[in-house]
């Protein structure tokens, strides 16, 4: 098998010789080359392109936004961005995400030894993932959805929402995930059912991304706490480094944020969420799983097919990565296959 040839762009040389050393622990990659920025990252790519870049966003000379930018434009190219654990980290973060890197890993600031004991695993986990990315596909547009409402602000959003809904969309999604869940997201009317959303992404870096979209979208989208209602007009989405499950008090659905270890690797896990619209919702609900690595979300998926739920898996070719909905598929637990500009009309229909 061919390896991975990896460019690793940071300001930082210990940041790079940690990188570097972390994803050397897998045989199957190769950090063929390192820059200090983008410039200096142009100048060896001339020589030789990378499967996957490893880019910092906050570099002197050229940010790797604007990187970023150039690359998707010239020749799309699958990268990881490592950011900072911060809040101004995350904000940044998410323009990159939008701007097309295909997932994330958190930059090491102290204790690096320690990374390379700890986060070599999720590091090197990243880049294999984005190396299977199809990125051209992000691409992708969504249809406009059938009798969309007129777009409203947030003033007066929640007296829209004060009706309780008895019906709930659950979306799973992983690598590709924040730029299609954009996609499908900002397609939706202000009134559509609630909708509980888990993607796989850092902790910190999902509330940039709620809020992110929150100013993008018709729907209210808010980053998950406990006791939140799932109402319409309204998509709640998992923090990251924590679970979140479906609850019903009565008539009313609401979430609940837990801790506890990691599911298929992950946390917040796709299948601790559906697993929990089985239960709670059974028939009265949609399960979506969209594009990501790995088989997270396929038995709970399952699980709410056999509650009688509807239940949905994006398509291959739009998907970023064919691994969660193709391991949804393969047991059964999808009764469509639709592709990501036909899912706006099914969270709208219901099915």
């Amino acid at each position: 098998m061919a390896t991975i040839k990896v460019l690793i762009v940071d300001d930082s040389a210990v940041v790079r010789q940690v990188l570097s050393s972390a994803l050397a622990q897998d045989p199957s990659i190769d950090v063929y080359a390192t820059a200090s920025d983008p410039i200096f990252a142009m100048e060896k790519m001339k020589t030789q392109w990378p499967d996957v870049i490893v880019l910092d966003v906050e570099m002197p000379r050229m940010d790797g936004i604007s990187f970023l930018k150039k690359i998707m434009a010239e020749r799309p190219t699958p990268v990881v961005i490592c950011s900072t654990l911060t809040e101004k980290g995350a904000a940044t973060t998410m323009e990159a995400m939008a701007a097309g890197a295909v997932t994330i890993v958190t930059k090491p600031k102290m204790a690096l030894k320690q990374f390379l004991i700890d986060a070599a695993d999720e590091l090197i986990s990243s880049v294999k993932a984005a190396s299977q990315a199809r990125v051209s596909r992000l691409r992708n547009t969504v249809a406009p959805v059938v009798n969309a409402a007129p777009a409203a602000h947030t003033e007066g959003r929640s007296s829209a929402m004060a009706q309780t809904t008895d019906f709930v969309v659950a979306i799973g999604t992983s690598t590709g995930g924040t730029q299609a869940l954009e996609l499908v997201l900002k397609a939706l009317p202000r009134v559509c059912p609630g909708i509980v959303i888990v993607q796989h992404m850092p902790e910190k870096f999902t509330g940039a991304f709620a809020e992110r979209l929150n100013g993008l979208c018709q729907i209210e989208v808010k980053e998950a706490a406990t006791g939140d209602r799932v109402i319409p007009g309204r998509a709640i989405i998992a923090p990251g480094g924590r679970h979140m499950q479906l609850k019903r008090n009565g008539a009313q659905y609401h979430v609940e944020v837990i801790d506890g270890p990691p599911v298929n690797r992950h946390r917040p896990s796709v299948d601790v969420l559906f697993r929990s619209v089985a239960k709670f919702a059974g028939r009265n609900a949609l399960g979506i799983i969209m594009t990501g690595m790995g088989g997270d979300g396929a038995l709970g998926l399952k699980e709410m097919h056999d509650a009688g739920a509807n239940t949905i898996a994006q398509d291959e070719a739009s998907c970023v990565v064919f691994g969660m909905p193709k391991e949804a598929i393969k047991l059964g637990a999808a009764d469509r296959v639709i592709p990501l500009n036909a899912i706006p009309n099914s969270i709208i229909g219901g099915k």
